[in-house]
């Protein structure tokens, strides 16, 4: 089973719990991302995607973690198998053709668009709207956050005008 991430950054520390071991009282601190800095959003557009903004897809974005590789595989054959989910785009960045070193700095994960299509989510408009789901493992979550993973990702990025 996946984990979700601990809520409360202390002293350059993540707590990481099983999902099926959240609590009420540990959900209140679960840090959920944030959506996408309104300048890097802008900056993508136009580096990336040439102003079409019908090709950002990570806008609102999340992380599920996983301990082991056999539960990110479970994770993601029940999203898969999930009807109401629909992916809409998969990148698999942990299998043994990404090239990890000079695409993303070392950082490897699955990133998947989707959509959720529910009668909720189709009651409030939203059905369309595709959102990214990054599954990681525990140890590149932990170097991306703690270890300058992101910063070195940035760095690559920004080199490579993207």
């Amino acid at each position: 089973e996946g984990e979700g991430r601990g809520g409360r950054s202390r002293a350059r520390s993540i707590e990481y719990y099983r999902w099926a071991d959240v609590t009420p009282e540990l959900l209140a601190r679960v840090a959920w991302a944030p959506i996408k800095n309104p300048k890097r959003t802008i900056e993508k557009l136009v580096r990336s995607y040439g102003g079409k903004a019908c090709k950002l897809l990570d806008v609102c974005r999340d992380s599920l973690v996983f301990e082991h590789t056999w539960e990110l595989e479970e994770g993601l054959k029940s999203i898969l198998e999930d009807k109401d989910i629909q992916v809409v785009y998969a990148k698999d960045r942990l299998g043994e053709d990404y090239d990890a070193e000079n695409k993303s700095s070392g950082y490897r994960d699955v990133l998947l668009n989707l959509r959720i299509i529910t009668d909720e989510t189709k009651r409030l408009g939203i059905a369309g709207h595709v959102v990214e789901i990054q599954l990681q493992l525990l140890q590149y979550a932990q170097i991306k956050k703690l270890g300058g993973g992101h910063k070195r990702y940035v760095a690559v990025r920004n080199a490579n005008g993207q």
